[in-house]
């Protein structure tokens, strides 16, 4: 998936974490979702796409 500028992105942090920090950020983008770290905002980002990101969670639910 390509990314794009990520700059206008409504990142979002889990309400589990520590105040964000250490916790992945996620931020819906086009078809699919990004995450970055959020002790890092301006580092590396990942991107998916629809399904995988779906079946990224599923197994975090399933263990």
């Amino acid at each position: 998936m390509q990314q794009g500028d990520l700059s206008g992105a409504a990142w979002r942090t889990s309400s589990f974490s520590d105040e964000g920090q250490s916790c992945v950020e996620v931020a819906p983008v086009g078809e699919g979702f990004a995450a970055r770290d959020s002790k890092n905002p301006a580092g590396p980002t990942l991107s998916f796409e629809l399904g995988p990101w779906r079946r990224f969670l599923a197994g975090l639910e399933n263990g």
